[in-house]
């Protein structure tokens, strides 16, 4: 296309979600690749300058295994779950709070937007609960395993996003959490994301991957399902054609979805992703709502 005829496929867009609030989830090759996370920080900001309030939540499960080894601490996992002691949690709270968030914070001010960098235990952002024991299947034979200092949300205060977000700010936020008695715990990064879009009643939840979206067949990158509604995707996850790491993404999906929220899952790898798939008309991932 021409660039101006770009320019106007976007302009009903830009006016239909104006002043809205969209919540960005950023994870997998997004936060290692350096160039794929700057085109993703210039299409945040972009959307703050068109009126639209981005809210970015970030994950970071690798860098936190990066950085475990680089200390000398072996990453534990029971039947594909992390256990965070209490070692485990310090270092996921000082890589994700100290490291990837100062990080999208600065590319966010290098693209000329103003990032602020949150996470739960700020304003009691985010309030969880020591996660319950897990039973999982460790050799073929069902455990029950206690995952240490990871947390399920309680409650969302929206106060604090409101707030930086009203003022002009770009807030990102870190899935770390703080319990009743003050505790830090680690919590899921799409759940923190469902969880804020719901309590926002965002306009928008966009989940960035490393897979073009919600497929039919997980080993055809081609079988592409464009739109679905939360229905049609509980009855692929009970058909067990959604699995893996894509559960947690569209029970999250399905949580915001409930608020009235229009949640996409796409490639976040694919050059300017947000923008192709919030101001054209085709779109590039799965739609969900």
């Amino acid at each position: 296309m021409r660039r101006e005829e770009i320019l106007i496929e976007a302009l009903p867009y830009i006016r239909e979600f104006y002043g809205s609030k969209v919540v960005i989830k950023l994870g997998g090759h997004a936060l290692v690749d350096e160039s794929i996370m700057n085109k993703i920080t210039q299409d945040i900001v972009l959307l703050r300058f068109v009126g639209i309030c981005p809210v970015v939540v970030h994950g970071g499960g690798p860098e936190i295994t990066r950085y475990m080894e680089r200390l000398g601490k072996k990453p534990e996992f029971i039947g594909g779950l992390r256990i965070t002691d209490y070692e485990t949690m310090e270092i996921a709270r000082m890589v994700l709070v100290g490291n990837v968030n100062e990080r999208i914070v600065s590319l966010i001010g290098k693209h000329g937007g103003k990032g602020i960098g949150l996470s739960g235990n700020d304003g009691t952002l985010i309030v969880a609960r020591k996660k319950r024991k897990q039973t999982v299947g460790v050799e073929g034979e069902e455990r029950e395993v206690d995952l240490g200092w990871v947390g399920e949300i309680e409650t969302i205060n929206a106060e604090i996003i409101n707030i930086t977000s009203d003022k002009g700010y770009i807030p990102v936020i870190s899935p770390i959490a703080v319990d009743n008695a003050g505790n830090s715990l680690n919590v899921n990064a799409d759940s923190v994301a469902g969880e804020i879009a719901y309590a926002l009643k965002a306009e928008k939840l966009i989940l960035l991957t490393d897979v073009p979206g919600v497929l039919r067949n997980p080993a055809d990158p081609t079988s592409l399902i464009s739109q679905a509604t939360p229905a049609e995707i509980k009855e692929l996850i009970a058909k067990k054609i959604i699995g893996g790491g894509m559960i947690p993404k569209v029970e999250a999906s399905l949580r915001a979805a409930s608020a009235g929220v229009t949640v996409h899952i796409i490639d976040g790898r694919e050059p300017h992703a947000i923008l192709l798939e919030l101001f054209t008309d085709k779109g590039i991932g799965t739609m969900i709502g």
